[in-house]
């Protein structure tokens, strides 16, 4: 895959179903989710190819596990929001990054190329909470 056919016009970059968190008000409201539902968090920096990389990953698993649910922040833009999240989940900054929270804890976390449709699948099934397996 060349690196033009990432800026395909057929690739959506935020469809509806990903959240903005933008705020700490944001941020808690993903954690009181994560009560219900595994949910996914999506460190994402506009300015790398391999965060684009990622988030098509990302996004690929994301509308085949609609169970779940889906935050993205944008760490160049929320920066401080960013980095309070790492203060708070004990999980060190990196871009990209996803973790998820199960019960308002990170379960898991991976970044770069550890972001893949299959370990995304894994680690969703270790929530107990992959209605596809």
């Amino acid at each position: 895959m060349g690196i033009f056919s990432f800026f395909s016009s057929s690739f959506d970059p935020n469809p509806g179903f990903i959240h903005p968190c933008r705020t700490e008000a944001d941020f808690r409201k993903l954690l009181k989710s994560s009560h219900n539902q595994p949910v996914f968090l999506f460190k994402h920096s506009t300015a790398c190819t391999g965060s684009l990389r990622a988030w098509k990953e990302f996004l690929r698993f994301a509308e085949a596990h609609k169970h779940a649910e889906y935050y993205q922040v944008l760490v160049i833009q929320d920066r401080a929001l960013s980095q309070k999240i790492a203060q708070d989940t004990g999980i060190p900054h990196q871009s990209p990054q996803v973790l998820l929270f199960h019960r308002e804890k990170v379960v898991w976390a991976d970044a770069h190329w550890g972001i893949s449709e299959e370990n995304l699948s894994r680690a969703l099934q270790h929530t107990g909470e992959d209605k596809t397996a």
